[in-house]
């Protein structure tokens, strides 16, 4: 079995790009669960305040109506 150096090289060069293009995959995929996990973080944020402020106005209502 003869090996052809030109379609060797070839298959190698092939390889590291796609090593190239997996390892900047895997770092495009950890900045998108950063992210996603920061809008997450935002939501509950945003879910709490809003909680707080129907509170304070439920609070309120019920005081000034007596109820």
């Amino acid at each position: 079995m003869d090996l052809d150096p030109i379609k060797f090289g070839i298959t190698i060069q092939k390889v590291e790009a796609m090593e190239f293009e997996v390892a900047e995959l895997r770092k495009d995929v950890k900045q998108l669960l950063e992210l996603a996990n920061k809008g997450r973080g935002g939501l509950w944020a945003g879910m709490m305040v809003v909680s707080a402020i129907s509170a304070f106005v439920g609070f309120i209502s019920h005081y000034i109506t007596g109820k």
